[in-house]
């Protein structure tokens, strides 16, 4: 009896890398799911990054994010460690640059994988890696009129 590793659906998919991108326009829950489809997976883990009125104890009035030229081939070598390391079978993450309002979405990254648990691990692997380590900086005015420029997400 073969074990539940010996079966194609279980190990990770020759590319899964299926979306990445930086945007100046809205981004879209529907195309990073539909990205991540894939039959073999039994998980899909969906992370959805949005602006917020806050931060550190501040109201935030505007943001807005840049990054470096860069930013879109690190957040593909990013997301080809990520494959290298869980079982992927479809992987997908997106950021948006520009002006953003409370509400907005900032990124959305999405993870398939055989299983429930190892879709999560990814995901969260995915968008704290991307946080660390893609040159994207977000600027953010507060209502007392300071401003700051927070590194990478």
């Amino acid at each position: 009896m073969a074990t539940t590793n010996d079966h194609p659906g279980e190990q990770a998919a020759q590319d899964p890398i299926r979306l990445i991108g930086i945007r100046d326009s809205a981004l879209s829950l529907d195309e990073v799911f539909r990205a991540v489809g894939d039959d073999a997976a039994g998980g899909t883990a969906l992370f959805v990054g949005t602006v917020r009125n806050h931060d550190g104890g501040a109201d935030v009035e505007e943001l807005g994010y840049s990054c470096h030229p860069s930013a879109e081939a690190e957040m593909r070598r990013i997301a080809e460690k990520v494959a290298a390391e869980f079982p992927v079978r479809a992987l997908a993450a997106v950021h948006r640059v520009g002006d953003l309002r409370v509400g907005d979405l900032a990124v959305v990254v999405a993870v398939s994988c055989p299983h429930r648990g190892e879709a999560f691990e990814a995901c969260r692997k995915l968008i704290d890696d991307l946080k660390h380590e893609a040159p994207i900086w977000k600027h953010q005015k507060f209502s007392d009129g300071t401003e700051e420029w927070v590194g990478a997400c």
